[in-house]
């Protein structure tokens, strides 16, 4: 039977007005949260930029000196692993 504010089904009543309200509530808490993400996520922006323009090194910088630093480190201990083996096989 229906009468425009509740179903039935066999023994589940549904009542579909609770229903309606809840799904707008979850509409409007979804909204707040996309929100508030938003105006997170602008205020963590603005963070980093400012943060960036305050570094005495730019960042592309800093990645090319770390590049730098890492090609220097693993030539130094390919080196190191080949004079060790050469050591070995030397003494062997």
């Amino acid at each position: 039977m229906n009468n425009g504010n509740s179903y039935q089904t066999g023994g589940f009543k549904l009542h579909s007005t609770p229903m309606i309200i809840g799904a707008c509530l979850i509409g409007a808490g979804s909204m707040i949260g996309i929100a508030g993400m938003i105006v997170g996520g602008a205020a963590m922006m603005s963070a980093a930029r400012q943060w960036f323009r305050e570094q005495e090194v730019p960042p592309s910088e800093v990645v090319k000196q770390k590049f730098g630093q890492a090609t220097a480190a693993t030539a130094a201990g390919a080196n190191a692993w080949k004079q060790h083996n050469t050591m070995q096989r030397a003494n062997a």
